[in-house]
C-alpha cells in the first residue's frame, strides 16, 4: 500500500445532486420537484408546526405556569469545591471562573454549604448559605459579601 494508491471506501463519498442542470443530467426541467403546486414554487412548502389547518398541536396543548421577568439567576458552588484552592488564597468570581467552577463570570455567585472545606480561604462572593458560612469560617477563612 503507498500513499498514491489510497482511496475512499466505495459508497462512502456521494456527488451532490446537481438539480437544473439540463434533461441528460437527469435532473432537468422540474428539478425532482413534480409538476406545480405548492412545494413546487420558491418559497413553496408550509411553516413548521402547521397540519393543513387543522388546529396545530402547540395550540391545542394547555397553557401551564409563568415566567417571572424578576427572577435573579446565581451560578452557584459547593464549599467541597473550593478545597482545589491553595491555603489562605482569595477566591473571587474571577478565580472561581479560571477554575473552571463557573461558566463565565456573567452574573451573580452563590456559594452553597454542600461538603467539607479543610483549607483556609477568603471567599468573596453575592450571597453565602448559612451552612457555608459556617464552614468557611470553621475552616478559619473569611467570607466576603459583594
Amino acid at each position: 500500500m503507498k500513499l498514491h494508491t489510497l482511496q475512499p471506501l466505495p459508497g462512502s463519498r456521494v456527488d451532490r445532486k446537481r438539480v437544473g442542470r439540463g434533461t441528460g443530467s437527469g435532473h432537468g426541467k422540474t428539478s425532482g420537484r413534480g409538476h406545480k403546486g405548492q412545494n413546487a414554487r420558491s418559497g413553496g412548502g408550509v411553516r413548521p408546526g402547521f397540519e393543513g389547518g387543522q388546529t396545530p398541536l402547540f395550540k391545542r396543548l394547555p397553557k401551564r405556569g409563568f415566567t417571572n421577568i424578576n427572577r435573579v439567576e446565581y451560578d452557584i458552588v459547593n464549599v467541597k469545591q473550593l478545597n482545589i484552592f491553595p491555603e489562605g488564597a482569595l477566591v473571587n468570581p474571577d478565580e472561581l471562573v479560571k477554575a473552571g467552577l463557573v461558566k463565565k463570570n456573567h452574573g451573580l455567585i452563590k456559594i452553597l454549604g454542600d461538603g467539607e472545606l479543610n483549607v483556609k480561604l477568603t471567599v468573596v462572593a453575592n450571597k453565602f448559605t448559612k451552612t457555608a458560612e459556617k464552614r468557611i469560617i470553621d475552616a478559619g477563612g473569611k467570607i466576603e459579601v459583594v
